[in-house]
């Protein structure tokens, strides 16, 4: 699990909770506590944004919430490395060795390019197919990532019309002094409502979930450039290198420091 984006989350719901009752007890919670702002808000908010897509990319928007507590399984620098165990193997046996390497293999993107690789497939269309399924896969997460900035656009656009409609229905009633005090609760707690939505959720679930497309598109492009160079027949040493420019200086340099792969 990511404990950053667990932490993250609970204190911020935290550090909310101490502004709220830090000073006024635990009584001014109720304060924030409201039916009618959280139907108009939230729900507002949800079924907007379902207009906005289909039902099943509205469900598969709302589980991609969890993808934020789930480090990615390989990172660049694990997958420089099993690029060059894999160089290795072909280097020794031949690129036809790489068939049985590839039953070990979990990820399906780098199985997928072996076998491409083993059947003789011209380089060019290697790259082809393998940059074809990486857009993809791309065009799949971003629009996880648009339904999150859907979602945290509408919070506050629907938190300002719950702040409206409590603020007609207060003006509507001043001639009723009980009227006031529920009205103006409505029309202020929708516009935090709204707030806390985009910003407690939707705008950390979005930015976490770029920096995982990021991450992916990197270790699959680290694949693609190390089983062509792989089946152009490159040194170990110098695949290594190549793959290398991928890291930051100081992810390389501690790849280096920890042995990096063993090229022949």
């Amino acid at each position: 699990m990511d404990l950053a984006s667990l932490i993250g989350i609970v204190a911020c719901l935290g550090l909310l909770f101490y502004g709220i009752v830090g000073s006024n007890g635990m009584s001014a919670i109720f304060s924030f506590l409201d039916r009618d702002s959280a139907v108009i808000t939230f729900g507002g908010a949800l079924m907007a944004t379902m207009a906005s897509t289909t039902i099943g990319g509205f469900v598969t928007g709302l589980k991609t919430f969890t993808l934020v507590f789930k480090p990615f399984k390989i990172q660049p620098a694990e997958m420089i490395k099993q690029i060059i165990e894999l160089s290795n193997v072909a280097r020794r046996e031949g690129l036809l060795s790489l068939e049985e390497a590839a039953g070990n293999i979990e990820d399906a993107f780098l199985k997928k390019g072996i076998m491409l690789v083993v059947d003789g497939t011209d380089p060019e269309l290697v790259r082809s197919i393998m940059e074809a399924e990486m857009d993809a896969i791309e065009g799949r997460h971003k629009d996880n990532m648009a339904f999150w900035d859907g979602l945290g656009a509408m919070g506050p656009a629907w938190g300002m019309l719950g702040t409206l409609i409590g603020l007609i229905n207060m003006l509507k009633n001043l001639s009723d002094p009980t009227s006031i005090g529920p009205s103006m609760a409505v029309a202020l707690v929708t516009t935090f409502y709204g707030s806390l939505l985009a910003n407690w959720i939707c705008t950390p679930v979005s930015t976490k979930l770029k920096g995982l497309n990021a991450v992916e598109m990197m270790v699959k492009g680290i694949e693609v450039e190390g089983l062509l160079s792989i089946q152009a027949g490159e040194n170990p040493r110098v695949i290594e290198e190549k793959l290398k420019s991928y890291l930051t200086p100081k992810d390389a340099e501690a790849f280096a420091e920890g042995g990096g792969g063993e090229g022949g």
